[in-house]
């Protein structure tokens, strides 16, 4: 007969419940505790902030309040209090602020699935409200663990363009992280004085034990119910579980950061698609997000015979050949391209005509250029129309770009004609361009 680990520790009555969930006993862990929880709180506590701010950022840089064409979230009310034009400087902007969007969110998960395990007790203990700020703690805590597992998990999703869930992503993201931070601020609110209580106590306590990290917490303060009252033989210590997840978040940091970067770096991103992979070389040796094939653009109506390029404004149409705009005044542009996933390339060498100077063909001051709307001829996949504010059509380097590197731009890059504007999101760059309207939207 296998003897009862918790025979000589709990009475007979006590160890029955231990078989329930809902019993401290049941959980068994002497790594679990105050300090242990309060520790990976703080770390979460700046990260998801960041986090959140990033996203945020994201979210505006789409211009979503040029509706219905950018907004991907028409019922988003008052959530989109903060929307602002987004600026076209620093011209890396959008790349710094992805790449800490995607890279941490990433970093984070060992974080996240370490502060879930460590309080996994609570979310099955009875009764389930002992007052009313208990009572808010724990339907925080219950929308803070579905929150970040739906915001964790679609934002993995969407970096490795798995697009396994229903509907778009970007109201699911969105939406999703309003609820999800609302829990946060509330959790955090009740949450951060004890565990600043926690952490301060570290230092008593350290004095105290010395030598001996597994000493159990003297005097929980606020987690009583995360430490076991039979707690099983330790393994690892609270600092060595600290530190087998903080090399967990090492690693996957060290796995999918190089995607923001070219050279030697990005080959270590092997977590990530758009990093590890050899984009080829040459003029047009960096990476892509969508092929030509998967858009559904074909050789024929890309050909000079077939393409033609629609401007319309206030002042007429103009309908533009590649060869007839190649005859126009053509610019250069040292811009990056930057996606919602995370990856970037460093600048690359753009040559095409101003989007200003397009404006001024149907009848609008260079300096007085107002929004558009830009067409593709992709007929599958998202963003096949999309608008860009004044400000960056204003933009001196914002481009109708036809070469790259000294190039002519390769069909996956766009050919015969891609746009490109500084700081902008990827998917803004509009490729295989067919209609640009000029107007206020």
């Amino acid at each position: 007969m296998v003897p009862d680990p918790l025979s000589g520790v709990l009475p007979a009555y006590g160890r029955h419940m231990a078989r329930s969930p809902s019993s401290p006993a049941f959980w068994r862990s002497p790594v679990r505790g105050p300090w242990f929880t309060s520790v990976l709180g703080v770390v979460l506590l700046v990260g998801i902030t960041v986090l959140f701010v990033t996203g945020l950022l994201s979210y505006a840089s789409y211009n979503p309040d040029l509706s219905p064409v950018n907004d991907k979230t028409p019922d988003k009310g008052v959530l989109g209090f903060y929307l602002f034009s987004w600026p076209t400087d620093p011209p890396w902007l959008y790349r710094l602020n992805q790449g800490v969007h995607v890279t941490l969110g990433i970093a984070l998960i060992p974080v996240l699935l370490a502060k879930l395990w460590s309080v996994v007790p609570k979310l099955f203990a009875l009764p389930p409200a002992r007052s009313l700020a208990h009572a808010l703690e724990r339907i925080s805590l219950l929308l803070l663990v579905g929150g970040a597992l739906f915001e964790f998990v679609t934002g993995v999703l969407n970096v490795q363009l798995d697009y396994l869930f229903p509907g778009s992503f970007y109201p699911l993201h969105f939406y999703g992280a309003w609820v999800f931070f609302a829990a946060f601020v509330t959790h955090a609110v009740l949450r951060v004085p004890t565990a600043v209580r926690n952490l301060r106590g570290l230092r008593d306590e350290g004095r105290l034990r010395e030598e001996d990290p597994l000493r159990g917490d003297a005097s929980p303060r606020g987690g009583e119910e995360l430490v076991s009252p039979a707690p099983a033989e330790p393994t690892v210590s609270r600092r060595g579980a600290l530190w087998f997840v903080g090399g967990g978040s090492l690693l996957l940091f060290g796995t999918t950061v190089g995607q923001n970067f070219d050279g030697p770096l990005r080959a270590t991103a092997v977590l990530a698609p758009h990093g590890g992979s050899e984009p080829g070389s040459g003029p047009a040796g960096f990476q892509i997000n969508k092929t030509a094939a998967s858009r559904g653009i074909t050789a024929a109506e890309t050909s000079e015979e077939a393409w033609r390029l629609v401007v319309e404004g206030r002042g007429g149409t103009v309908r533009l050949s590649r060869e007839e705009l190649l005859g126009l005044s053509l610019h250069s542009s040292a811009l990056p391209i930057a996606c919602v996933e995370g990856w970037s390339t460093s600048d690359q060498w753009w040559r095409g005509v101003r989007l200003r100077d397009l404006a001024a063909l149907v009848g609008y001051e260079a300096d007085a250029a107002p929004d558009v709307l830009v067409e593709s001829l992709q007929r599958r996949g998202a963003f096949r129309r999309a608008a860009l504010r004044d400000n960056q059509v204003r933009d001196s380097r914002s481009l109708l770009a036809l070469f790259v590197n000294g190039e002519p731009l390769t069909p996956d890059h766009g050919y015969p004609a891609r746009i490109i504007v500084p700081a902008a999101p990827g998917v803004l760059n509009t490729k295989w361009v067919a209609r640009m309207t000029f107007g206020d939207l």
